[in-house]
């Protein structure tokens, strides 16, 4: 149990850190390098704000995983993860890569249909598959914590 609470407390730690990482990104470097790439490029200006508007919604997906791993971990400490409450924050975490991987997903087409070289459209189809395999075992992590909680929730009623 001492190891639990030493884990989560790390964890926790490179949440913040992360989260902090991530809103520099959001707020700094991104628009900052696509400010600078439609300077370098004016014939691809043109993507300047659709490219900071993927990225930066991107970012923000991952920030809502943050947070709800955030939860999860209190709920974890407090002994509390095997209740009906956790299922809202997993809910939070699918919900929060199903709309990425749309986006990406989107994006993998449009540079697809548009692409001279195939090594971008190949990495960006390594990315949809990757996404999808998270989401999807996120599901089933979900469907897990649901029977779990079910189980305990019925262990409780008998004793």
């Amino acid at each position: 149990m001492v190891t639990e609470h030493r884990a989560v407390a790390a964890l926790r730690v490179f949440l913040v850190l992360l989260f902090g990482i991530l809103v520099v990104f959001q707020t700094l470097s991104l628009p900052g390098q696509f400010a600078h790439m439609a300077k370098e490029s004016p014939d691809m200006a043109y993507l300047r704000w659709p490219a900071t508007a993927v990225t930066v919604f991107w970012v923000l997906c991952v920030q809502v995983v943050i947070v709800c791993t955030w939860k999860l971990l209190g709920m974890v400490k407090a002994d509390r993860i095997f209740s009906p409450a956790s299922l809202a924050w997993v809910d939070g975490i699918v919900w929060s890569i199903a709309a990425a991987w749309v986006v990406l997903l989107g994006v993998f087409l449009y540079v697809g249909f548009n692409a001279d070289d195939p090594g971008l459209p190949l990495l960006l189809f390594l990315l949809v598959v990757g996404v999808a395999v998270v989401g999807l075992l996120m599901v089933v992590m979900r469907a897990l914590l649901r029977q779990a909680t079910t189980l305990r929730t019925d262990m409780e009623a008998v004793i």
